[in-house]
């Protein structure tokens, strides 16, 4: 069963609360505060695991919660911090958030860690609000919530070269004789059900990943047969090398199936359309008519591709495809990696699609939303860049204006979660 698309819940782990306690001892009947903190909550962080292949593990697990951070206790003592909790991806998928579509991570590197839903705060021990005016302090703070996302996971797959072309066309017959890879080969539709990746050396220390891919058929770009899970993974490769059966043995028409092809690849992305391609006229050995074989080669060149004539069953060539192949590799960009919304955009597409309310609570303005413990969670409040981003989240989500429409004055207390701070304009 191939899986390449994937939706998770998360929860990362709340902070632990913080310990309202006073020391008592033997010659300190009436001691200072000495509650302790409570200890950070868990992360959930996806790492790159190579022994993956697709993601059919997360069809039958999908809700991921981390361990809430431990209690604080008396005479100073930390709770324990929960451990992160880690879950594999395969190499190559691209992690988005659901509810703004912003991506949060390409998972593409071979050793990747990334921290999807970061852990809550450790809430602080009444140790920490002890004053000159307030000595016995009778409160501590709760731990902030760990942030909470669902997310999808998208594999495409990463290779060099995409193998494309009608199913039977020889792609897989092609990559079995050309690389370690041994994908299943058999007369019928979609024979290869799962992107199948083999690495083709040309030389000392020159090689290349081929991907042989399922095969498209018409339509394909609206999700027919395996549309959609096919095109998802040719979007990564540099090279496409199109593979036609040119001996038509299924009683198709070559320059049609060539046609169709780049005609769906185009009606799923134009930049698809625009990649470097290279046309395999496959299954030369078994031409009837060379006249037509002659004809196709014709208008592909005309059509302004290169053309290769080969057999993949024979060997007929092959090498000089490889090499050219190969070559051309050399020209071209590194593959496509995605890169992830910042945490300052992420948080402002939150603020934009959550609403939130502004009330008065004997005199502390409260703000209130689903996307309050998003921010809370994500913010370090001892770090000032953290605080900037945090403040003008506030500002352009509104809730600056909204303060105002209440009545808040500077120095007044606005407190949002469980952070509580003096408003300056």
């Amino acid at each position: 069963m191939f899986i390449d698309l994937a939706e998770i819940y998360l929860k990362a782990g709340d902070g632990g609360p913080g310990k309202v306690s006073f020391l008592r001892a033997k010659y300190i009947p009436n001691g200072g505060p000495d509650g302790g903190d409570g200890g950070d909550g868990g992360s959930i962080i996806l790492e790159v695991d190579l022994g993956l292949r697709t993601l059919v593990d997360f069809r039958y697990k999908r809700k991921y919660v981390a361990d809430q951070g431990g209690k604080g206790d008396g005479r100073q003592m930390s709770g324990r911090d929960a451990k992160d909790l880690i879950v594999k991806v395969p190499r190559g998928t691209i992690v988005r958030d659901k509810s703004s579509g912003l991506i949060l991570a390409d998972m593409s590197g071979e050793t990747q860690r990334e921290v999807i839903a970061r852990g809550g705060k450790g809430g602080w021990g009444n140790q920490h609000f002890a004053t000159p005016t307030r000595q016995i302090p009778n409160f501590a703070h709760p731990g902030t919530s760990g942030v909470e996302r669902t997310v999808v996971l998208e594999l495409k797959t990463l290779a060099d070269v995409g193998l494309v072309g009608y199913p039977n066309a020889g792609k897989s017959t092609l990559i079995s004789a050309v690389s370690a890879a041994k994908p299943k080969i058999a007369n019928y539709p979609f024979t290869t059900l799962t992107p199948v990746l083999g690495i083709v050396s040309v030389g000392p220390g020159e090689s290349f990943a081929m991907a042989d891919i399922p095969g498209l058929i018409e339509g394909a770009h609206d999700g027919v047969g395996l549309g959609h899970a096919f095109l998802r993974h040719v979007e990564r490769t540099r090279l496409l090398l199109h593979v036609v059966d040119v001996a038509e043995t299924d009683g198709r028409d070559a320059l049609e199936d060539f046609r169709i092809i780049n005609r769906e690849l185009s009606l799923h992305d134009v930049n698809l359309a625009e990649r470097p391609q290279i046309v395999v006229a496959n299954k030369a050995d078994a031409v009837g008519d060379e006249g037509k074989l002659e004809k196709f080669v014709h208008f592909v060149k005309e059509s302004g591709y290169e053309v290769f004539v080969i057999s993949a069953v024979t060997g007929e060539g092959v090498k000089p495809l490889l090499r050219r192949t190969a070559d051309l590799l050399k020209e071209l960009p590194e593959i496509t990696i995605y890169e992830a919304a910042s945490p300052a955009a992420l948080l402002e597409a939150h603020v934009k699609e959550s609403p939130f309310t502004v009330r008065n609570e004997n005199g502390v303005y409260v703000v209130e939303g689903p996307w309050v413990k998003r921010i809370i969670g994500s913010i370090n409040l001892s770090d000032r860049e953290s605080l900037q981003y945090f403040q003008r989240v506030m500002k352009t989500g509104g809730i600056i204006d909204a303060l105002e429409a209440k009545g808040v004055k500077d120095g007044d207390t606005v407190r949002v979660g469980e952070v509580e701070f003096d408003f300056l304009h």
